[in-house]
């Protein structure tokens, strides 16, 4: 039996652990013994010698070790194996008949940290951002056509945290056949296109799926301003909706013309809509109040913890915009995935623009994560998309 290397903590730092968060960072740690490799299996002790995990180890990482068991484990094959198909059963009876797009798995809420593993029908996207996944990945695929017979796995691993591991970014063909430019998904009997190659995330924003399909009944006869609006999935299912007319309004040139074709695929190809091509901010600034239902989903402004001061400016500046351009009685629909911005944080984002505006706001809902994309109550790090249904009276 190899040696198992062997990490001990500071003093008080075995905490978080014994709670069951999955990380611990590199100033916790005390010494480690045993010739390391990153994403190695190693051990997990408290300064007293307290056992408190199994997980995999990276000293090139400021996170140097991820908890997959606070028991001992010689073999990190089964459990990975395990989990994968615990979190599929869930899936397989939530979403059935409702889409063939879903989030297999999600990481450190399916206590499988650095591993994100979505379905586009029967191709499968896998993305590993960790060493200790990486390490994994020939028993991923194994388990993966074994398991779930897909045509095609395609991997996405063209994320930035891959370099803070000592890993390249990759993308490409895994097994089975060729991906096509698009694959086709339906949601709620809505159709969408998919570029798995090049589309945000591993192609499609899957954590937005509910929050799409709850304005529909929101809609009826009204006007919808899109900002932000990608690829237009929010739009299209206001049109199903029987919206009026929408706005759609997005920097890039291709992802309207997808929005576009997205409508079209819809059979909405008829709805009274515009596409502005321009920057959000810029673009709201120059309009008139005239919208029953706004959407603003924007990127991420605040990719670390130091640009919260100026990502919560700009969460401002968009929801006062919008406040303004909202009819009486008007719905604003608004959403923060920065990790970094609390939800208490972007309540008091929205709060403080709607005094900024002069107008008296209710909430009526408060939004997230799908099903498919759960959150380990020991780690609220894993919860990064919040949002807020309001109306403007």
């Amino acid at each position: 039996m190899p040696h198992i290397p062997r990490i001990t903590l500071k003093q008080g730092k075995e905490k978080p652990l014994l709670r069951g968060h999955p990380w611990v960072f590199s100033g916790a740690v005390a010494k480690i013994e045993g010739d390391i490799s990153p994403g190695d299996m190693g051990e997990v002790y408290s300064k007293d010698g307290q056992f408190l995990g199994t997980g995999y180890v990276n000293p090139l990482s400021q996170i140097v070790f991820r908890l997959l068991g606070q028991e001992k484990l010689r073999s990190l094959d089964h459990l990975v194996r395990g989990r994968i198909s615990r979190a599929a059963s869930l899936r397989e009876s939530w979403f059935r008949g409702k889409t063939n797009a879903y989030r297999l798995v999600n990481g450190e809420g399916d206590f499988l940290p650095g591993l994100v593993l979505d379905c586009y029908g029967e191709t499968l996207v896998l993305q590993v951002s960790t060493a200790g996944m990486e390490r994994l990945k020939p028993v991923l695929i194994e388990t993966l056509v074994r398991d779930f017979h897909p045509r095609t796995i395609f991997e996405r691993s063209d994320v930035p945290t891959r370099k803070e591991e000592g890993l390249p970014e990759t993308v490409g063909h895994l097994y089975g056949k060729e991906i096509t430019d698009r694959v086709d998904i339906e949601e709620y009997g809505c159709r969408f296109r998919v570029d798995l190659r090049k589309g945000q995330k591993t192609g499609f924003y899957l954590d937005q799926r509910e929050n799409r399909f709850s304005i529909r009944e929101q809609c009826t006869g009204k006007r919808i301003l899109d900002c932000f609006c990608y690829t237009g999935a929010f739009s299209v299912h206001a049109g199903v909706g029987k919206a009026a007319k929408i706005t759609l309004i997005d920097s890039s040139k291709e992802a309207l013309e997808a929005a576009r074709q997205h409508l079209e695929l819809n059979s909405l190809g008829s709805l009274c809509h515009e596409e502005i091509q321009g920057d959000a901010f810029e673009v709201m600034r120059a309009l008139s109040s005239d919208y029953d239902l706004i959407i603003l989903d924007p990127p991420p402004f605040a990719k670390k913890k130091s640009h919260v001061f100026s990502a919560s400016r700009g969460y401002k500046d968009l929801n006062l915009h919008a406040f303004r351009l909202l009819k009486e009685d008007g719905l604003l629909l608004t959403f923060c995935c920065s990790h970094h911005v609390s939800p208490d944080l972007f309540q008091k984002i929205v709060f403080s623009a709607a005094v900024d505006a002069r107008k008296s706001v209710q909430v009526l809902a408060r939004l997230g994560h799908p099903l498919d994309h759960p959150v380990n109550l020991s780690h609220p790090e894993g919860e990064y998309l919040k949002g807020f249904l309001c109306k403007v009276l």
